[in-house]
């Protein structure tokens, strides 16, 4: 199984933590103090957790516009966008058991990477907007393009792959977030048309969410 890019720090951490809880334990454990093993147990189980959240299946490219993240379609309007103009949002919000890795959901050359610190508030509550956030803009065969990773009461860790100037392809691999989140697509208004619609489920690369006009 393929680990995303930017988790291994974290995994390593468990598995020492793990590893340290587990030697500590021996002689309490041989003095009849078997309930401490509880505590390595529980460690353990966290690092096979992380191992499962962290993980970076090989995925499949779409067709058309693909998703950018693993998930639940939760927003879908037309917003006025101070970066694209009159735009259409897709909001994609991300659970613990998703996969965290995000993807392009079309081809261009990356325009800027930008990191903004924030609350971090639930993920789906429209007050996140005000939360932790990476910022891409890329341009595209239909304009500019506005990606967003947000972070949300659990993620808290946002890890971008890309910076600006870089070429792109549909599907490339653009960053983690690293523990229930959100990614938002803006799209200029009358450059594209969604397939999908609220509720949706959707994996990142794989599906299709919609064409270019």
């Amino acid at each position: 199984m393929r680990i995303a890019a930017g988790s291994v720090s974290w995994i390593m951490a468990s598995l020492a933590a793990t590893a340290l809880l587990l030697f500590a334990s021996v002689p309490i454990y041989t003095g009849g103090g078997r309930w401490f093993l509880a505590l390595p147990l529980a460690s353990l189980l966290f690092t096979l957790f992380l191992f499962f959240f962290f993980r970076d299946p090989v995925r499949s490219i779409g067709a058309g516009i693909v998703a950018p993240a693993d998930g639940k379609v939760q927003f879908l309007d037309r917003v006025s966008d101070s970066d694209v103009g009159d735009a259409v949002r897709l909001s994609v919000f991300m659970n613990l058991h998703n996969v965290h890795v995000n993807r392009f959901p079309l081809a261009g050359r990356v325009i800027s990477v930008e990191r903004a610190a924030g609350k971090h508030l639930p993920a789906f509550d429209k007050d996140s907007e005000r939360n932790e956030r990476a910022v891409i803009l890329m341009e595209t065969g239909i304009g500019t393009v506005k990606l967003v990773q947000i972070a949300g009461a659990v993620a808290r860790r946002i890890y971008p792959y890309v910076k600006g100037g870089e070429s792109v392809r549909k599907g490339d691999k653009l960053g983690l977030i690293r523990l229930g989140s959100r990614f938002d697509i803006y799209v200029p208004f009358g450059g594209a048309e969604f397939t999908v619609k609220v509720g949706d489920r959707v994996l990142a690369g794989l599906t299709s969410i919609g064409r270019t006009l």
